[in-house]
């Protein structure tokens, strides 16, 4: 899979079959989509492009706002939103840089300079309650029509439901907030996971006797913050029992990052600059700033503890990551 900061060169335009939208977390709706993409390319012998955004556009609008415009909080990164993407037997991806002059397009232009000029799409299908352009002029007839003067198709997908329940980006950030994430895995077609390269912190777990494998969180507002139960897939053959932290760290941090911080138990090995996979399965609770260390070290062996009792509980795997490898 190819992917494009923004529209591709003239050498990379090759005509496409394409989709447009946020994608966050690609669950099952974006799935449904993108099986109907994939087989109008290969009937059609195009390429299967997605067009998504960076910042959500929504985070862009609150930004200049100021506040008056709630952002959204993120389901997936973009480096996990491309590698669903990959999954779903996508050809190319633009990520399109979501700016003030994007936001400006008026729908004859997003269309003109976009669609056409920009990508050379044939074939194109959104969802039915797709809008576009400044201040959403654009809309599904507009785009119909449009393509009927362009020369490209236009199809629309209706929602796809979970029983009574329309599967939508907004249903999972709420699952995963209230802590279901069985719901949360329902819609999404898989576990919740997060995924990235292991960096270098403070060492401040180690020195307290817990080490941590810490994964870089590029946006201030994820969908989960807390304490959790969780599988760490990258290190072994089987993933390993751990608990994790997700959050800005309040008791020994003031600069607002977001750091996800997993301690796998009885685990020792070296971990820098491996991709790893943390699973998330159930929350502990909320996120604390404590008075002093000594406060916030009994804390994380408590966490330790309703741990290793769950996979007692569940029977899920060893306690013991060393049991593993």
């Amino acid at each position: 899979m190819r992917v494009f900061r923004g529209l591709p060169n003239a050498a990379s335009r090759a005509p496409c079959a394409l989709t447009i939208g946020n994608f966050d977390g690609v669950h099952r709706g974006h799935q449904a989509l993108l099986a109907h993409l994939r087989a109008a390319a290969d009937r059609l012998g195009l390429e299967a492009a997605v067009m998504t955004f960076e910042p959500h556009p929504r985070e862009f609008f609150a930004q200049v706002s100021k506040g008056a415009v709630q952002a959204p909080a993120r389901i997936a990164s973009l480096r996990d939103k491309l590698l669903s993407l990959s999954g779903n037997s996508v050809d190319r991806v633009i990520v399109e840089h979501f700016n003030a002059h994007f936001a400006a397009l008026s729908p004859e232009d997003f269309v003109e300079k976009i669609l056409v000029q920009g990508l050379h799409v044939k074939w194109l299908m959104v969802g039915e309650d797709f809008c576009f352009g400044a201040r959403r002029a654009g809309n599904l007839d507009y785009l119909v029509d449009a393509g009927r003067r362009h020369g490209f198709h236009v199809e629309s997908l209706s929602n796809v439901m979970d029983g009574d329940q329309r599967i939508s980006s907004s249903a999972i950030r709420a699952a995963l907030a209230a802590g279901d994430f069985g719901g949360a895995a329902q819609m999404l077609g898989h576990p919740y996971t997060i995924s990235g390269h292991v960096i270098h912190g403070q060492k401040l777990g180690r020195d307290l006797g817990f080490p941590t494998l810490n994964l870089r969180v590029a946006h201030k507002n994820p969908a989960l913050s807390g304490i959790f139960v969780v599988l760490v897939h990258g290190l072994a053959e089987q993933p390993l029992p751990a608990v994790a932290s997700l959050g800005v760290r309040p008791t020994v941090d003031d600069s607002g990052r977001v750091l996800l911080e997993t301690h796998v138990l009885d685990y020792a090995g070296n971990c820098y600059g491996k991709v790893v996979r943390v699973e998330f399965l159930k929350k502990l609770r909320d996120e604390e700033k404590y008075a002093d260390l000594p406060t916030l070290t009994a804390a994380i062996l408590r966490d330790a503890e309703q741990a290793r009792d769950h996979f007692r509980e569940t029977g899920m795997m060893a306690v013991s990551a060393t049991d593993r490898i």
